[in-house]
């Protein structure tokens, strides 16, 4: 069992930084693969960003790459996402999650924190 809990979301301008933990609990954290998704009002959940286990390997959905990073730190088992340059339209719920694969796929993620607002003001 792997429980995920977020934090780092609020209300930014548009250009601005915000840095998301996922904080997690359970001794299987560093073996499951680990993703951030969001959902804005009346859309569905999408993929942002994941990385492997080890963090070897990370994968950006287009719209953010070159703005967003995704790390993790197994020793604390806490996995972040940067992000910079924020538009409005990255306005949404963003959401941590755990897969034992890496995968893109939302439907491939068996644990869900609780989600953390993003505002971002233009």
């Amino acid at each position: 069992q792997v429980q995920l809990v977020e934090s780092g979301g609020g209300l930014v301008q548009a250009g601005g930084s915000l840095r998301l933990s996922c904080a997690a609990s359970g001794r299987t954290f560093s073996s499951y693969s680990m993703g951030w998704f969001r959902q804005a009002p009346g859309k569905e959940r999408e993929f942002v960003a994941g990385n492997s286990w080890r963090g070897g390997n990370t994968y950006y959905t287009d719209s953010v790459k070159g703005r967003f990073t995704i790390s993790r730190d197994n020793a604390k088992n806490t996995v972040y996402l940067q992000m910079n340059s924020l538009k409005p339209e990255d306005t949404a719920i963003y959401y941590c999650a755990g897969s034992p694969r890496f995968s893109p796929r939302i439907n491939e993620y068996d644990y869900w924190g609780q989600g953390t607002q993003v505002t971002v003001s233009s």
